[in-house]
């Protein structure tokens, strides 16, 4: 009885996730398991084996062929499946269905959505609007969700957009920086000509001086940055609360 080969580059799997890259000219494909993809990309999964089906490098998942040895090193400069797998699973394009595509959509709009909510206030009252009104807000505007950017990259965008249609800014956060000497007086300086900065108390005590205030979370990092070389790190700075909003819900 004659004996039935399979080929030998080739293996076959069922259910899986496919991730795709192109580079020099090829296509190369890894199999994964569904809702692991994203999890791997936002660092909350960390082991590679419950991401990947195998450690395998294919040109093409459905069929089960096989990448050949030349043109990974061509490819990629190396033939390390796993190193190789994990460029995919980083760059590449994860394939899904159009039903797939669409709800990963509308789940993206939600958490951008809840985002903006979460961030922003209405500054004629310093209250938060619900998620609802965001929502239809951000369908007004007739934003266009990018599947492949966060939902916080994009909250961002939507925020800038928002400004043009209705009262809406980011929360402030409230900051104590105590200083001495000219750092003192220059910091200050500094950070009154801030759009959103906002004065709250002021204390001296000789050459000390305590400012509190508020100012939009975009300039936190300046602001780190500034009370530390201005001040030869002899400045401190303490975050008193992330965001000033009144949030009474019988407001």
């Amino acid at each position: 009885m004659s004996k039935i080969f399979t080929p030998t580059n080739q293996i076959r799997l069922t259910n899986v996730a496919v991730v795709r890259i192109k580079k020099v000219g090829k296509r190369f494909e890894i199999a994964c398991y569904r809702n692991k993809v994203v999890s791997w990309r936002n660092q909350v999964e960390k082991d590679i084996d419950e991401v990947l089906q195998t450690h395998t490098v294919f040109t093409n998942v459905s069929k089960g062929q096989v990448a050949k040895k030349e043109d990974l090193i061509k490819a990629f400069g190396t033939d390390n499946q796993t190193e190789i797998c994990k460029e995919i699973l980083g760059k590449g394009e994860l394939q899904v269905s159009d039903k797939e595509r669409q709800q990963q959509i509308e789940q993206l709009f939600k958490d951008i959505a809840t985002t903006v909510a979460e961030k922003c206030l209405n500054p004629e009252v310093k209250h938060p609007y619900p998620v609802s009104i965001i929502e239809k807000a951000i369908k007004d505007v007739h934003y266009s969700v990018k599947p492949n950017q966060s939902a916080k990259q994009q909250a961002l965008q939507v925020i800038k957009l928002l400004k043009g249609f209705m009262p809406i800014e980011r929360a402030k956060m409230r900051l104590k920086v105590n200083c001495k000497g000219i750092a003192a007086k220059k910091l200050k300086s500094i950070f009154t000509k801030m759009d959103s900065f906002e004065l709250e108390n002021e204390e001296r005590e000789g050459n000390d001086l305590t400012i509190i205030f508020l100012i939009d979370p975009g300039h936190f990092k300046e602001i780190e940055s500034l009370v530390q070389s201005e001040s030869k790190g002899s400045a401190f700075l303490e975050v008193m609360s992330y965001k000033e909003m009144i949030t009474d819900e019988h407001f």
